[in-house]
């Protein structure tokens, strides 16, 4: 998989230092794996759901929520947010026009 953009986890990393190594195991294995629909993630991260048009990622716990866009016939994940629980639960990310 192509992930679109690390930037931003290696951003939200030197804010919320307890989820970095987390973060980097996230991409490491995702940028490792093929993919080809929900279900073949949740062999991989059991937790994983889909939420509109979403895969939503529980990091560390739940403490942390990470929301993609999957192409799987291209082999991306674009990075859409990645929040706290809290946040998440205010459901502001719901506004995507992509969602």
């Amino acid at each position: 998989m192509h992930i679109v953009s690390r930037k931003r986890l290696l951003e939200f990393a030197e804010i919320h230092a307890d989820v970095a190594d987390r973060l980097d195991l996230w991409y490491r294995v995702a940028k490792s794996a093929e993919w080809s629909n929900l279900v073949d993630v949740r062999q991989t991260y059991p937790a994983t759901d889909s939420v509109g048009n979403f895969t939503v990622f529980n990091i560390k716990g739940n403490d942390y929520r990470l929301i993609t866009s999957i192409v799987y016939a291209t082999q991306r994940i674009y990075i859409k947010y990645i929040l706290t629980h809290s946040e998440y639960d205010k459901d502001k990310w719901k506004d995507d026009p992509y969602y």
